[in-house]
């Protein structure tokens, strides 16, 4: 079983990690599990005249590392095996775009993350997700 899991360095994000680990355990057969960390960067559109395309490409991957460390660590400590994948760009669009591409069997995902204040009952990506992905899509508080 191919299982997507996006992370943004959220509490349910990290939920999402600890259940994939428990799940493929269960599961008892061969999961790959992949992380993914996408961020958009159309909120630094006016730091990108100051500053040097190659800098923002850096300090992005840097935050995507640091929110992907915890996950890693709850799959390593579940024995689960993984890979991650770091992208730029709309952040939903970027999530399902792998997830076609790839042909993922499942999508689990925090139902709360970064942009989580701003939605009251479900994130606005685990909405967008949710609505447009071919594929079942697992959410986990």
């Amino acid at each position: 079983m191919k299982i997507l899991l996006p992370i943004d360095g959220s509490k349910s994000a990290l939920n999402a990690a600890k259940y994939v680990g428990k799940l493929a355990k269960e599961l008892r057969s061969k999961c790959a599990v992949t992380l993914i960390s996408v961020h958009d960067d159309i909120g630094l559109g006016h730091v990108k005249q100051f500053v040097a395309t190659n800098v923002i490409n850096d300090y992005l991957c840097e935050v995507s590392e640091k929110e992907l460390k915890p996950a890693q660590k709850a799959l390593d400590t579940a024995g689960v095996k993984h890979t991650t994948v770091i992208r730029r760009g709309n952040v939903a669009q970027e999530i399902l775009m792998l997830a076609n591409k790839e042909k993922f069997d499942l999508i689990v995902m925090g139902s709360k993350g970064r942009t989580g204040i701003m939605d009251a009952i479900m994130g606005s990506i685990a909405q967008k997700i949710s609505n447009a992905a071919k594929q079942p899509v697992l959410l986990i508080k």
